[in-house]
Formats: C-alpha cells, structure tokens, sequence
C-alpha cells in the first residue's frame, strides 16, 4: 500500500481512508483475546471522532505518553518507551508527514524493521473501544494518539492485536531500529555489569529487562514489582552517596504507574543522603511507573537485561 497515492485519492474524492487489509473487525483483534460477549460490543472510532481536537504528536514524543491497555503487549510498548529516548531511532518508526491538522484523510503510516529492510505499515485511524474505554494502549494527554495508532500498525505487521499478546523484548527491540541485540542472564550476570549498563547509556542503546514469572497473570509484589512483566531502563548513573558512591538504575513501567517501594524509590530515605544537586537533576517523584533502583536490587527482581545499539 502506497500512503502518499492513497491519501491523495481519498483528499481527491473527499473520503476517509478504510483499510480493507485490516479492517474494523473481530478479525483485526483476534478471537480469543477477549470473550466473545465482549467482542461483539466493540466499537471502531476515529480520533476525530473521540476528541474535538485530535493530535499525532503534542510537545514531542515521550515514553510518558504511553499506557498500556487490556492487551499483554508490555514488550512492545517497553522497547517503544526506550525508543522514545533516542529521536534518531525514532523518525525513522514515525515519519513527519502526517497529521490531523494538514491533509487528514483518516490514513496514517509507520515503519518497522523486518527480514533486512523498512517496511511501510499503512493503517486507518479507527481504534477499538469497549465501553466508552480505550481497549489497548490510551493516551495519557486525552488527545494524543500516536502511541494508539502505531500499535495498530504493528498489530497490523503481525496479523491482529491478539498476537502482540505476549512476545520478546528483543524482537521488538530491533523491529524499531533495525540494530542489534545482546541479552543478559541476571541470574548469572556478567562481573561487569554496573560498566555495561553505564556504557550503554552512554553509548545512548535502547535498553529493557524482563521480571521472572508467567506473562498472563500480571501479579504485582508487596515491592511493586509486577511478575512476567517487561520494563524500559531509561538511566544508568554513578552518583556520590555517604562515603563512596553507588551505582543506580532508572527504569520505567509499560502500564504508566506502579513502581518499587524498595530502597532508592521515590519516597526512600537513600535520598536524604544523596547532594541537592544530584537529587533535583534525578528525582522524579511522581506515579509516572518510572522509578530508580540499586544494581544490587536490580539483580535480585530482574531476570533478563536486554541491549539493543545500531552498530555491534
């Protein structure tokens, strides 16, 4: 599918795109990622349609943008929060040249990478909803919705929604850049691991970890940590702490809230002893999912650490 031929036809007849490829169907979902009563009282709608003032992009692309709706796709949306941090990646995923306010014929485009090349994912805008909700990803600023439509585009890439349900960090990973991956064993962690996490920061990688346990059940700890689930590290850093200093990770949630209550969160007393000007540069104390932790404590929730760069 050509996007610029068909958004022209559709502008020149004065119609809104609908994608025969993936329709506003039971089929574009999946049959049994939801029960059947549910299913059929699904709703397709545009944004244009949700919000009197409906926008691609609003002051940038964040990896706040994004929670994670009724679908276990926390792999995908945690290589997407990572992707957030690095606009290189990013333009090349989400192309400029699209909009509600210029040219909108219902018709939108996305590029992911697969089999050695870009591949152009051409979707209409109209979204699953259930009950007045949004069924998958929902835009945190109400009217914001490219986290909702390029989901679509890869749901569309692997056949329906129903299959982002559950995947590999590392195939997303790379499915957004096009780079290489290397994984960790966090059971058995390389000697250096606190200097390849501060590398890869350095080196500005896209970074996630995955937690022990079964992906469907979604069970959260006493400590916030949510089992089966996959995670964006968005900072590595060395800071000076007491008499030495103490090497801690930031890391964010797919979902959009839910953090570690364990030492070096948002509200633990490690920070009283950490310098004002560190504490303002990297405290966030917000129900944002993202939270910091210790290496040590990092080692102990997490399974696997996931790195992906454009060059080995």
């Amino acid at each position: 599918q050509d996007f610029r031929e068909l958004r022209a036809l559709c502008l020149s007849q004065g119609l809104l795109f609908e994608d025969s490829t993936f329709p506003a169907h039971i089929s574009s979902i999946g049959t049994r990622l939801l029960p059947q009563d549910k299913l059929r009282q699904i709703q397709w709608k545009r944004p244009t349609e949700l919000q009197r003032n409906p926008h691609l992009i609003m002051d940038g692309v964040s990896r706040f943008d994004i929670m994670q709706g009724e679908i276990g796709d926390c792999w995908m949306l945690a290589a997407l929060g990572s992707l957030t941090l690095q606009k290189q990646f990013l333009e090349n995923v989400l192309p400029k040249d699209q909009g509600f306010q210029d040219d909108y014929a219902g018709i939108f485009h996305f590029r992911f990478w697969q089999y050695g090349e870009w591949v152009d994912v051409v979707i209409d805008d109209r979204l699953p909803i259930l009950n007045g909700r949004y069924l998958f990803v929902h835009p945190r600023t109400s009217n914001e919705f490219w986290p909702s439509l390029l989901e679509k585009a890869y749901a569309k890439l692997r056949g329906s929604y129903q299959n982002l349900n559950g995947g590999y960090l590392s195939d997303a990973l790379v499915d957004l850049t096009g780079g290489v991956q290397v994984q960790f064993s966090l059971k058995d962690p390389p000697p250096d691991l606190e200097e390849i996490l501060k590398a890869a920061d350095r080196s500005r990688c896209l970074m996630g970890c995955s937690t022990p346990g079964q992906a469907r059940r979604n069970i959260e700890l006493r400590n916030g940590i949510v089992q089966g689930h996959a995670y964006t590290i968005t900072g590595a850093v060395k800071i000076p702490y007491k008499n030495g200093w103490k090497h801690i990770i930031r890391i964010w949630n797919p979902w959009g809230h839910g953090e570690w209550k364990g030492p070096w969160s948002d509200n633990s007393h490690q920070w009283d002893h950490v310098e004002p000007k560190y504490r303002e540069a990297l405290l966030r104390n917000k129900d944002d999912g993202e939270f910091w932790m210790s290496c040590e404590n990092f080692q102990e929730q997490f399974s696997w650490l996931y790195i992906c760069n454009s060059t080995p």
